[in-house]
């Protein structure tokens, strides 16, 4: 972890004790790499919160959790994904990519007992969308795209949209997720199709 990360850690976790503890407890399931990212999408998602009307703290705590179950097996997120009740639906079924989010909203019932229904579906969403989403789960839905450690090609045009206006970064995000998918010709979540539609045709809700 570089200087940068480390600082961005540092400042994260002295606003936001609870942050540090979940990261604490998640810090063995992941890879240095997506624990950095998690801290990083904490951090930004924390500057957004505070920008678009969000609570912060809650930003902190969902940013950081995000991506918990994101390292662990396909198998060992089925068995979670499942004691916890939640019923995948056949595209879900065959996105092996989409399990993280779902599971990881599962292990912050389940694990960590959290019950806070906006944390949960910013967690639950932060890959899909869908129609009608809260302040805080478009935040965690754009500071995924646009973390530090982001470098995909056109991450400083997300980076500029979200600082200026969260509604034109919720639709270049929700565009570049179906545009890839279409591209590789893979199913496309009906959230997502529902989260592009919600946000072009009610901009009051920004």
């Amino acid at each position: 972890m570089g200087k940068k990360d480390r600082e961005r850690e540092e400042s994260l976790f002295e606003r936001f004790p609870t942050a540090k503890a979940y990261a604490e407890q998640i810090r063995p399931l992941l890879s240095e790499y997506r624990y950095r990212h998690s801290i990083n999408v904490a951090f930004e998602a924390v500057i957004l919160a505070e920008k678009y009307g969000a609570d912060p703290k809650k930003a902190a705590e969902a940013g950081v959790l995000h991506d918990c179950m994101k390292d662990s097996s396909p198998a060992e997120q089925l068995t979670l994904i499942e004691k916890a009740g939640i019923h995948l639906s056949e595209v879900e079924q065959g996105a092996k990519k989409l399990y993280h989010a779902i599971s990881g909203m599962a292990y912050m019932q389940e694990v960590l007992h959290i019950h806070d229904r906006e944390m949960l579906n910013a967690v639950y969403y932060h890959t899909v969308g869908h129609a009608g989403m809260s302040p805080l789960e478009k935040v965690i839905f754009i500071a995924d795209f646009t973390s530090a450690d982001r470098d995909y090609p056109g991450v400083e045009r997300m980076r500029e949209k979200a600082r200026k206006d969260l509604r034109l970064a919720m639709i270049e995000g929700l565009s570049f997720t179906i545009k890839d998918l279409a591209e590789q010709e893979v199913p496309i979540h009906p959230d997502t199709v529902a989260a592009f539609n919600w946000v072009l045709m009610h901009p009051e809700h920004f």
